[in-house]
């Protein structure tokens, strides 16, 4: 087990300062000789030439350093939104968080999305309030919109001094002195036994505290305040050693089974597909085999990396606790799990899912080819791009999170592959489910040999069911090896309905069927199914579903009636607003459809001072007028005898 290590995520809304943060990391632990610059496009781990380009992180980059005779591996990941899917799968491999704050612009909204995330997985976490220099720092406003809108339950280590200037400074609230009594009541808040001598009028000594706050961040009960200046370098020494003394080392035991988790893909030129892992227990050694959980899959180790910032050393191992690349595991998907599955390994929740599909085309026609294959590696390094390539339309769509990350996508795919692309406008991914209860019924047996006959029941389920099977045919109409190729073709079966949009929110059970002792395959099956369901689908008729963003809107007074009154216009609805000191605040829920360019608008109609959060809150049924509804892409079940074709490859 590592006990001297520490895996830490630093994050923070975009343009708080993180990434100036990890170059002040970097310096002091004498990695480099001099601190880089964002906007210069200078700093070690934005090493993309996009990153550069833009002065923004697109992907989360791993270094390792020294501080103390510990460990420390940090990975800097992306700030804005578009980029969720990358923080996300980050947050599977650390073992503690550091959250970065302006002291100008206070809780953002991603902030507040990147801080349930932490919440949800209890991952220990040191908030670190940054710019204490510039002009508009108001570090208690911050404290208190931190105790409002993300914890209130967070222990401030420091004070700051002529904050808003260029001689500002930090003063530590716990040297030499008594804790701070409201870090005490924070302390004794989260443990009964010394509540009880508190409220008794026993004496606790400062050791007692400290040591129970130390144990109550590690299990992200309390979160500790810090203040500095990343670009002055103040607190940034402090910062770093908060991370030795309240995040924890990770666990794991090299003496068991290996379980390792595969939390992201990098692509090397030498040496092509590289898993970026973190083992929890067991260890891997240079031209070890082993297999994926879950499949029939081995690999082979052919070199084990630990990074620096586009650079790297080979290591002969990597044991429990620790996070390397690891090439030669050319199998591996993002999620897969080495080894086997194990408890301690944490699922993939995600913070945003994207909501938007676009169609992407080469500016030169004879690139297509190679925009595709671009396409599938780029999709293979971030999953929730969801590739399709319809070949017969010569169709090239992903799944976006928005207009930033597309911008990104055109000057990687120019960069890195030489490839000039552009995208069509985005549109809302929409979804549809049945209207009300009904059969679907197929019989495929011509042209033999061929045989599979099944009903279906189709059912609507409440939103956010996601999609239940069952079978009640018994193995003797037709034997499990073919109801089992049955289950396993639905979600391709739903992946398009009547209206063009995935099918979800159902229940579909197999009442009904007969296989064939001599004409029927498992493959019959597979091509039956669709028909069978898309049969079902026409007769119960489907309803439109569009996504629902939640929204919580700050601004002053004098604009409420304007953004009501725009919010009526968006189909949206919203619950009575708070008042406080001037300013309301208002929450409720408006389609995607028509809010997407909001925030642009009502940061104009405020000046730049409304502040926008919004969080997806699922699906709910729209209009076909007011909708998108498009046709099949591809060849439609419906089709019966082309689909066929195209099923036993007897159509191109």
């Amino acid at each position: 087990m590592v006990t001297k290590a520490r895996n830490i995520a630093i994050l923070a809304h975009a343009d708080a300062g993180k990434t100036t943060i990890t170059e002040n990391f970097l310096f002091l632990a004498g990695k480099i000789k001099s601190i880089g610059s964002v906007d210069n496009g200078t700093t070690q781990s934005d090493c993309l030439p996009v990153e550069m380009e833009r002065g923004i992180s697109v992907r989360s980059s791993l270094i390792s350093f020294h501080w103390n005779n510990t460990l420390i591996n940090l990975a800097d990941t992306p700030g804005h939104v578009d980029f969720s899917s990358d923080v996300e799968r980050t947050l599977c491999a650390v073992d503690g968080a550091i959250l970065v704050l302006s002291a100008v612009e206070g809780v953002q909204a991603h902030t507040e999305t990147i801080f349930r995330a932490l919440q949800n997985r209890k991952i220990p976490t040191l908030l670190f309030i940054n710019k204490i220099d510039r002009v508009g720092a108001d570090v208690e406003a911050v404290i208190s919109d931190i105790r409002k809108e993300l914890a209130p339950n967070i222990a401030v280590l420091q004070s700051v001094v002529n904050q808003g200037e260029g001689n500002a400074g930090i003063l530590s609230r716990m040297q030499n002195t008594a804790v701070p009594a409201e870090i005490v009541e924070e302390v004794i808040t989260v443990n009964d036994t010394l509540l009880e001598k508190y409220l008794s009028g026993e004496n606790i000594d400062n050791e007692t505290i400290i040591a129970e706050l130390r144990k109550s961040v590690t299990v992200a009960a309390i979160y500790p305040v810090l203040l500095g200046s990343a670009k002055q370098g103040i607190g940034v020494v402090d910062l770093l050693n908060a991370v030795i003394e309240f995040i924890p080392a990770p666990s794991g035991d090299p003496r068991k089974p290996l379980s390792a988790l595969v939390f992201g893909i990098g692509h090397d030129r030498v040496m092509g597909k590289m898993a970026l892992l973190r083992v929890y227990d067991g260890s891997i050694g240079n031209r070890d085999m082993f297999s994926i959980a879950h499949s029939d899959y081995t690999c082979k180790v052919t070199q084990i990396r630990r990074i620096f910032s586009g650079k790297h050393e080979e290591i002969p191992v990597v044991s429990a606790g620790e996070i390397a690349a690891v090439c030669g595991l050319y199998s591996v998907q993002v999620g897969d799990i080495l080894g086997v599955a194990s408890d301690a390994v944490p699922p993939l929740i995600p913070l945003h899912a994207p909501l938007l599909t676009v169609q992407i085309r080469a500016v030169n026609d004879n690139d297509y080819p190679a925009l595709a294959e671009a396409l599938s590696v780029l999709s293979c390094e971030d999953p929730s791009l969801e590739f399709a390539w319809l070949c017969g339309e010569r169709e090239l769509n992903l799944k976006i999170m928005g207009w930033i990350q597309m911008e990104v996508l055109v000057t990687i795919l120019e960069s890195r592959f030489n490839i000039k692309a552009v995208f069509d406008k985005p549109t809302v991914i929409y979804k549809e489910t049945p209207t009300k209860m009904a059969e679907g019924f197929v019989q495929y047996w011509m042209p033999k040999p061929c045989w599979a006959v099944m009903r279906f029941l189709i059912e609507p389920l409440e939103r956010g069911s996601g999609v239940e099977f069952e079978s009640r045919v018994s193995v003797d109409k037709i034997q499990q090896k073919y109801q089992n190729e049955v289950e396993r073709t639905i979600p391709k079966a739903l992946e398009q309905g009547i209206k063009g949009w995935e099918v979800t929110d159902l229940k579909i059970t197999l009442i009904e069927g007969e296989d064939h002792v001599m004409h029927s395959r498992p493959g019959d099956f597979v091509v039956a199914t669709p028909m069978g369901i898309m049969d079902g689908l026409t007769n119960s008729g489907t309803t439109l579903l569009e996504p629902i963003l939640g929204f919580k809107i700050s601004a002053s007074e004098e604009l409420l009636g304007a953004i009501t009154g725009d919010i009526h216009q968006m189909r949206g609805r919203f619950d009575s607003p708070t008042f406080d000191n001037g300013k309301f605040l208002l929450t409720g829920f408006f389609p995607l459809a028509t809010s997407i360019d909001y925030p642009v608008t009502l940061s104009s109609r405020s000046g730049g001072k409304a502040k926008i959060s919004t969080t997806f809150h699922g699906y709910e049924p729209c209009p076909d007028e007011l909708g998108v509804v498009r046709p099949f892409k591809g060849i439609s079940p419906l089709d019966t005898a082309k689909y066929i074709l195209k099923a036993r490859k007897a159509l191109q």
